[in-house]
C-alpha cells in the first residue's frame, strides 16, 4: 500500500501535463487537467461533455479514486462535474474522463491543460451482509433529512 498514510499508484501518462499533485501538504485532493491535443472545448450553458485527461491508473486493492469538481470553476464560471463524486475502482483500467457540465448562463471555453476537476485517492470497506429482522434502537432513531433542526 506504500509507506505510512501513502498508497502506491500506478500510472500511464499520454498527455504532456504533469501529473496530479497536491496544493499544499494538506490538500486531499490533486488536480487533474484536460488534455484536448485538437484544441479547446466550449460548453454552451446546461451542455456537458467527457473531457478526457490522458491518465490510466491501477490502485490497490481497498481503493478508489473519486473524482470532485473543482471550488473555483464552480463559483467562478459554473462549471462542475455532473456525476460528483465520480468513481474510479481498482479494477478499472481505462483512461480517467470528467464529466463537466456548464451550469452558467454563458458559454465556457476548456483549455488544453487546464485544471478541471481533483482527484481523492480513499480506502474503503468491503462489506459483509447481516441480514437481521430489526436493527438497535437510538435517540435520533428513523429521523432524516431535516430532524436535527436547521
Amino acid at each position: 500500500m506504500g509507506n505510512g498514510n501513502n498508497v502506491i499508484v500506478k500510472v500511464v501518462n499520454r498527455s504532456p501535463h504533469p501529473l496530479p499533485e497536491r496544493a499544499t501538504p494538506l490538500s486531499a485532493g490533486m488536480d487533474l487537467r484536460a488534455w484536448l491535443p485538437d484544441g479547446p472545448l466550449t460548453l454552451r450553458p446546461l451542455e456537458r461533455a467527457l473531457v478526457p485527461t490522458g491518465l490510466y491508473i491501477a490502485l490497490p486493492p481497498g481503493t478508489e479514486c473519486q473524482v470532485r469538481p473543482r471550488s473555483g470553476l464552480a463559483i467562478k464560471r459554473g462549471i462542475t462535474v455532473l456525476n460528483s463524486p465520480g468513481t474510479v475502482d481498482a479494477d478499472y483500467r481505462g483512461e480517467i474522463g470528467v464529466i463537466l457540465v456548464n451550469l452558467g448562463a454563458e458559454p465556457q471555453t476548456i483549455a488544453d491543460g487546464e485544471r478541471i476537476a481533483q482527484m481523492v485517492i480513499a480506502r474503503h470497506a468491503a462489506v459483509d451482509w447481516q441480514p437481521v429482522t430489526a436493527l438497535d434502537d437510538t435517540d435520533r432513531g428513523a429521523g432524516g433529512f431535516g430532524h436535527s433542526g436547521s
